[in-house]
């Protein structure tokens, strides 16, 4: 039930702006992508994969459910296929969670390691979005006060269940390491900023000439939204927010939606290599499977 109402939700914030811009933005969007662009999207999409699957990794290790590169890439790749293609945006990564707890034989660390590695990585979204907002100016930096509230609103959030939690207090600390927090921002960042690379590629490709300065500010935003488990396959909040951030930047509403729709099909695309996974998965019995989704190491958590 909670995945229906999260689609739902989804499908009717892209309703919507649907009725709000009309359909030609949405043709834009797809028409304006041609295969130069495409391949960039794809090419941009790796280092976002990489940097995404390393981040699991240190998770994962700390956590004493450590995953071998390979196997935790392409896991990566298949997650952000699935995430683009079925409501909500999560199942992907709850699906190799639980792949990932079949091989390790603990399932609970392994879904823990994901839950953490999506968390860090927004995170650092969220932290870059306000120092973004922060800088440079534009029309839509009255949005701070809200990025912050949901930021402090979420860290005093795990404080206090930290503090009723012990699991989780454990998992806080040693994910406080240094040894391991370095790392997991290095990588948050470089997935960020491949992010939005991809985002400007799209806003360029369907035509918007604005400075960088205008559109960062913009991006971070659009970025955050995209993150809300409530969309229809990536659908909704996301074109939402672009709508109304290109409104209030000046560059138009339809703008905003037409370079969202043009980033969601480069993402998607960019996770086209995620099929080659599940057609690998398909045709190879769960028997004869190699066993590299983990390394058989074990760390104490």
């Amino acid at each position: 039930m909670r995945w229906r109402w999260s689609w739902l939700v989804g499908a009717a914030v892209l309703a919507v702006v649907l009725w709000s811009v009309g359909a030609d933005p949405f043709v834009l969007g797809v028409r304006s992508l041609d295969a130069g662009t495409l391949t960039l999207g794809v090419l941009l999409g790796v280092p976002i994969t990489v940097a995404g699957a390393w981040r699991w990794r240190l998770v994962s290790r700390r956590l004493g459910v450590e995953l071998r590169p390979g196997r935790a890439t392409a896991a990566c790749y298949r997650s952000q296929l699935l995430n683009s293609v079925l409501p909500g945006g999560v199942l992907g990564d709850v699906a190799r969670g639980v792949d990932h707890g079949r091989a390790a034989g603990d399932p609970v660390r392994a879904l823990r390691s994901v839950a953490w590695e999506r968390t860090a990585g927004q995170a650092v979204s969220a932290a870059v979005a306000v120092l973004v907002l922060l800088v440079l100016p534009s029309p839509v930096r009255s949005s701070v006060p809200v990025v912050l509230a949901v930021v402090l609103g979420g860290l005093a959030l795990l404080v206090v269940l930290g503090r009723v939690w012990p699991t989780l207090r454990a998992d806080l600390a040693g994910l406080a390491e240094r040894r391991v927090w370095p790392g997991v921002v290095a990588a948050s960042a470089v997935a960020v900023a491949g992010h939005v690379a991809t985002y400007v590629v799209a806003v360029r490709a369907v035509g918007v000439t604005a400075p960088l300065t205008t559109l960062l500010p913009l991006t971070m935003l659009v970025l955050l939204a995209a993150a809300i488990p409530a969309n229809l396959a990536g659908w909704g909040p996301r074109e939402g927010v672009a709508a109304w951030a290109f409104g209030a930047a000046g560059l138009g509403a339809a703008q905003g939606v037409a370079a969202t729709v043009a980033f969601g099909v480069l993402v998607l695309v960019a996770a086209l290599p995620g099929a080659l996974v599940l057609l690998a998965d398909l045709v190879t019995p769960a028997g004869a499977r190699p066993a590299d989704l983990v390394t058989g190491r074990r760390s104490r958590a």
